[in-house]
């Protein structure tokens, strides 16, 4: 009997000096079968008593040695923030993002400028904060005002926004002017107050800095002299424009160019007939090598017309966005606002500028 339980013994020990030949299933079945023996729990590492050394591990060991590891270390993972992802695209916490609608913000690269033009048909306090709130509404950074009806020329900051205007010296006619936004005006370089019809910003920016002139023409039923008086101080701004810039010009011109294509100045989707103020502006877009945008994006009508007359029966269009054909892969959206008011017959005019703004540094 001593030697069949000497045998025996000889077997387990066997058995047991030879662990990396057993299989999978006998290696976990005497695992089982010796934690029954012994009394011991199985789950004592998950109540924080330290579980036994182990023996030191000999290359080919168990394969399930390391999915042992890496369970253990998700165990002892701490719970993950809401929000996290896994691998690399690791997402932000919610506050920890950048706030861009911040109105001390500049707006961050590859995000188009919003820029207006709407004739306001006079302005007074009580205006502003209507427009400065449509501004808002709509998400304008920049708006050119025509027919402001303000004497004297200067700034003046109103809340969150900085105000240029240039008016009449003596008479309440006439006017224009720049509503921007504070963080914008971070970015200008210069402003011109030209005449009580023409004032001009100057912007730094990426890729080229931006010239924006603000204009307000004389009407079909102006003299001939004031109409070239007009055309001549635009002419001598234009000159005065750094080559380099692109170049918009925007407000109420006064002029219909029509639906009818020409060249690289009017596109095919204009709106009426053309007139002989349409004729001038044309021949002026040309001298300059400009063309009008507005004809250039195809919208509903809605969006096309920018004056209504008193009684709803005409609608025309002629405030416009000008541009440079050098720099026309920057302007890519003009239409109208029709749902924003302030008391005028004219619609707000909006487009989209893709620039980048960059803010001026103090010298030291």
């Amino acid at each position: 009997m001593e030697d069949v339980l000497d045998l025996g013994e000889e077997r387990r020990r066997g058995s047991a000096t030879s662990g990396p030949k057993m299989g999978r299933r006998a290696q976990l079945e005497s695992a089982q079968t010796e934690n029954q023996l012994s009394g011991k729990n199985s789950s004592l590492t998950l109540t924080g008593e330290a579980p036994p050394p182990k023996p030191p591990r000999r290359q080919g060991g168990w394969a399930d040695d390391s999915m042992k590891a890496s369970n253990a270390v998700l165990e002892d993972e701490p719970p993950r923030l809401e929000g996290t992802q896994n691998m690399t695209g690791e997402e932000l916490p919610t506050q920890s993002r950048p706030n861009f609608n911040d109105t001390d913000e500049v707006k961050p690269p590859g995000y188009p400028l919003i820029i207006g033009t709407w004739n306001v048909r006079s302005m007074n306090d009580g205006k502003l904060e209507v427009v400065k709130n449509e501004m808002e509404r709509v998400g304008i950074d920049i708006l050119g005002i025509s027919e402001l009806a303000w004497t004297g020329t200067g700034r003046l900051v109103s809340k969150n926004h900085m105000v240029y205007y240039a008016g009449n010296d003596k008479l309440k006619k006439n006017g224009v002017a720049f509503i921007m936004k504070r963080s914008i005006s971070k970015c200008l370089l210069r402003y011109n107050t030209v005449s009580d019809r023409l004032i001009s910003i100057r912007l730094r920016g990426k890729p080229v800095n931006t010239t924006i002139i603000q204009i307000y023409a004389p009407t079909t039923n102006a003299k001939d002299e004031e109409i070239e008086e007009f055309y001549t101080m635009l002419q001598s701004e234009i000159d005065h424009t750094c080559k380099k810039d692109a170049l918009i010009i925007t407000g109420d011109w006064n002029a219909q160019v029509g639906s009818i294509e020409e060249g690289p100045v009017v596109g095919k989707f204009g709106l009426g007939d053309r007139n002989d103020a349409g004729e001038r502006m044309i021949e002026f877009c040309k001298t300059n090598d400009l063309y009008i945008a507005n004809t250039f994006f195809q919208q509903h009508k809605r969006r096309l017309y920018t004056w209504t007359s008193l009684d709803g029966l005409h609608r025309e269009q002629i405030d416009y966005f000008c541009g440079k054909t050098r720099w026309r892969c920057l302007l890519t959206s003009v239409k109208t606002k029709p749902g924003a008011s302030c008391g005028t017959d004219h619609r707000l005019l909006v487009c989209k500028f893709k620039v980048n703004l960059k803010k001026i540094r103090a010298s030291p």
